[in-house]
């Protein structure tokens, strides 16, 4: 099979290479999935990097997310079938088989059936930012309704999940973006309020918008500290997905008054039944057509050097590769 690969971390363009490969044998746990389309998010190139990782052992295939059907299934595998469509995250995650391939051998419990009425650039796409975004929302549809949510980011792709998550739920949304392409994207996915974040009391115009937020999605956590306490209802929840380069100083004393709770998450870590919660949340908007894909950009296997370096650039959308 042909395959991306990097033997150490560096520059996308001094590590990344196309080889020919054997087709991995699934383990008993496992199944063979043949990638029909591989979607990149921040933390791949950030590993290819080094920025979050050493050097693999031998090899490793990159990227967590991606789509396709089962070629073969595992001995002690059940639920899942020969022919099935899956969407696929986490495949990287302690594994060398990773989705930037023709075949990819991942734990099946990291690929999920996927409704036939789903395209693959959403089932691409899902992985790890609908997981990551269900996750911060709190994992619990029902709990959402009613409520009202802040998404910071509202344009990338964890944001735009949770727009569409929450407002799936009964939750009234706002977001905050940084340009109008981008608040275009946001009120695709079904924001109730978008503001611009780069002028003007953004505060001020959240709590005039909507008023105190019950839960907020967050990206850049100090950057945005002093937003999210000025617009934190009594008893907020702040779930924060990123880490940045500056740590954030936290203003304890109107946070502890509001009772507020900062949640930090990261998927590779989140519990088992956790992150099936979020599965099963996923899953259920998919089938009720409530989650789309953010617009594509897609390359061959063979430009997997230009698809990586587009992501670290910060291409807006989602980039994918056809292999």
């Amino acid at each position: 099979m042909r395959a991306a690969i990097y033997r150490r971390t560096g520059a996308a363009a001094d590590v990344l290479e196309v080889v020919d490969l054997p087709v991995p044998a699934p383990g008993p746990d496992e199944v063979l999935v043949r990638i029909s389309a591989s979607a990149i998010n921040p933390t791949d190139w950030k590993q290819r990097a080094g920025i979050t990782g050493g050097d693999p052992e031998d090899f490793q295939v990159p990227h967590h997310d991606g789509v396709g059907r089962v070629e073969a299934v595992g001995a002690q595998v059940t639920g899942l079938a020969v022919g099935q469509r899956v969407w696929l995250h986490l495949a990287a995650f302690g594994n060398p088989y990773g989705t930037a391939a023709e075949y990819a051998a991942v734990r099946a419990d990291r690929a999920v059936p996927l409704s036939d009425g789903a395209s693959d650039d959403l089932g691409a796409c899902l992985g790890v930012p609908a997981l990551t975004a269900a996750h911060c929302l709190g994992g619990d549809p029902e709990a959402l309704r009613g409520t009202t949510v802040l998404v910071a980011g509202g344009a990338g792709a964890v944001g735009h999940f949770a727009i569409e998550l929450a407002a799936h739920a009964g939750a009234r949304v706002v977001t905050t973006v940084s340009s109008p392409a981008k608040a275009e994207l946001a009120r695709a996915a079904g924001a109730d309020v978008v503001l611009d974040y780069t002028s003007g009391d953004v505060a001020a115009r959240v709590l005039e918008a909507v008023g105190p937020v019950d839960r907020i999605v967050e990206v850049a956590l100090a950057a945005n500290v002093g937003l999210d306490v000025a617009v934190a209802a009594p008893g907020a929840v702040i779930s924060v997905y990123a880490v940045e380069k500056e740590s954030p100083r936290l203003p304890v004393a109107p946070l502890a008054t509001a009772n507020v709770t900062i949640r930090f998450v990261l998927l590779y870590t989140v519990p088992d039944a956790a992150r099936a919660a979020a599965i099963a949340w996923t899953t259920a908007a998919v089938d009720a057509g409530a989650l789309t894909p953010l617009p594509i950009t897609a390359y061959g296997l063979e430009d997997v050097v230009a698809a990586q370096q587009a992501v670290e650039s910060g291409a807006v959308g989602k980039v994918v590769l056809r292999p």
